[in-house]
């Protein structure tokens, strides 16, 4: 899931969406600073541990059942 650039809460609402419709037992989002927490916070909430990687204001975050 690429939310790249996007305002909160649409980095979550794509991940909420990608969960329901495959529910993935990984998956890679990709977000800026600001939707760090939130997408983290929704993944605790779904039974995902989150892996996270820092590239500058871009974050890589890996979603793991």
């Amino acid at each position: 899931v690429d939310a790249r650039g996007l305002a909160c809460p649409m980095p979550v609402v794509m991940v909420q969406k990608e969960v329901k419709k495959s529910n993935p037992a990984e998956l890679t989002v990709l977000v800026i600073t600001m939707a760090v927490e939130n997408v983290t916070r929704f993944a605790g909430s779904q039974g995902y541990k989150v892996a996270v990687k820092a590239d500058g204001e871009d974050f890589t975050l890996i979603l793991t059942k």
